[in-house]
């Protein structure tokens, strides 16, 4: 099973082809793609009209779903940020920040192109599903 992040799903709904969306569009085949709560909202919430809106709300509610925050997990997101921090490095969204330390706890791959998750990667044993970011 693999978590997507916004920015791929967002680029697979407006057709945009990449080995990114190449592959979210795999997995989906083979049924190994979920969702989590926080993902779910960033997408919905870019969408103007109601009918994209829905059919994607129709389309992302047969993924499995994982809600991603609670308390506990709040702690584990400051304790990522907090060690980033203390390497340099300042992480620009926090909702990056909520997935990547739920994908890290969980030990589920990421599948991403936004560089801010790089880090995770690179100092928190972030799994990536692609070795390199477009």
């Amino acid at each position: 099973m693999i978590l997507v992040d916004t920015s791929i799903w967002i680029d697979y709904f407006n057709g945009i082809d990449s080995k990114a969306t190449n592959t979210l569009d795999m997995a989906l085949v083979d049924g190994t793609v979920a969702i989590g709560d926080i993902i779910m909202m960033e997408i919905l919430q870019g969408f103007r009209s109601d009918k994209d809106y829905n059919k994607a709300k129709k389309s992302l509610a047969t993924l499995e779903q994982y809600e991603m925050f609670g308390q506990g997990m709040a702690i584990k997101c400051a304790d990522n940020f907090r060690a980033l921090r203390k390497r340099g490095i300042t992480i620009r969204k926090t909702a990056d920040i909520m997935i990547a330390s739920f994908c890290i706890d969980n030990k589920i791959p990421l599948l991403f192109s936004d560089r801010d998750f790089v880090p995770f990667v690179k100092y928190l044993d972030l799994i990536a599903v692609l070795d390199e970011t477009e």
